[in-house]
Formats: C-alpha cells, structure tokens, sequence
C-alpha cells in the first residue's frame, strides 16, 4: 500500500501545484478582460488575440481546475444519498463512483477528443478572427485536463482504500453549501 499512498502523493502534489497556477489564472483572466475593455473603450483599439487569451486563459482554469477542486473534496455532490451515510459508507461510495464513473468517463472523453486536438496540430490550425491565436494548444487542454482528473480520480480511490483498510485517515467530510 505504501507505493500507491506514494503514487496518490505525487499525484495530489501534481494537482496542487496545477490549481496554484489556475489561481493565477482567474486573475490573469480579469486583467486581460478589463485591459482590453480600457484600451478599447480609451483608444478606440481591440485585439481578437487579447480577446482570444482572455477566453484560453478561462478554458484552461476549468478543464485543470477540475482535477484540482477533486482533489480538494470541493466537486459537486448528488447528496440525495451521501448525507445518509456513515464516513465509511461515504468512502464506499466516492470510491465506487470513482471508480465506476468518473474515471472511465474521462478516459473516454481523452480518448475522443485526443482527434480534435490532433487534427488542429496536424493542420496548425489558427483562429478565423483576425489577430487571433494558434488554436491546437488550446484544443490540447481538453484531453489533458481529462487525463488530469482521471489521475486525480486514482489517486483518491487509493486514499479511500487505504482508509477503508485502516492505513490512513482522511478528511473526506463534506459540508452542504449554504445556499
């Protein structure tokens, strides 16, 4: 077990330091978005590039953020049975889900859009707009961010396991939002 707690570290510790990035991100966004606003509004001047990163920059905090919100217990919840559960039947149950849902449905979505990605990067496929940005890194983020949450997905089985089993202790509680 220890080797996987030592995988499930390298993967959280991955996934943290992509989330620190997509924090950044959300302000980058915010500058870009009002600077263009600034510029156009003051100078009578706009860019589709500007426009384009600003639209780049929110794609990626979202296909990334996800693996990072997961490994945070932040995600979205049907609490329709969860709140009813014990702690171990709520580690049975992400781990099921996990294991049943989410993982294989990510798997699927890299895999099928690995050829969106692909055929971009074949062609050097660029924007249509004038000014505008190389398109296949951006369509690169969609896999990616997929393989990224898939592999946050092992990474909490392995902790659920290992709580179910005894090795560890997790802080896997999740609180209803007020709304």
């Amino acid at each position: 077990m220890r080797p996987l707690l030592a995988l499930s570290t390298a993967i959280d510790l991955l996934n943290e330091k992509i989330g620190y990035v997509c924090n950044w991100l959300v302000l980058f966004a915010c500058v870009v978005s009002a600077a263009n606003a600034m510029i156009r509004y003051a100078f009578g001047y706009s860019s589709n590039g500007w426009l384009e990163l600003q639209w780049y920059s929110f794609a990626i905090l979202v296909m990334f953020g996800a693996s990072y919100t997961f490994k945070r217990n932040e995600h979205v919840r049907v609490e329709i049975f969860y709140l009813f559960l014990t702690e171990r039947g709520q580690l049975w149950l992400d781990m099921i889900g996990t294991l049943f849902f989410l993982i294989p449905s990510c798997l699927l979505l890299s895999y099928l859009s690995w050829p969106f990605f692909h055929q971009a990067y074949e062609v050097g496929e660029m924007s249509g707009n004038a000014g505008g940005l190389i398109r296949w890194p951006i369509k690169f983020v969609i896999p990616a961010g997929f393989v990224m949450l898939a592999l946050q997905g092992v990474s909490e089985v392995i902790k659920r396991i290992a709580a179910l089993q005894g090795y560890v202790t997790i802080d896997a509680k999740y609180e209803r939002p007020t709304q």
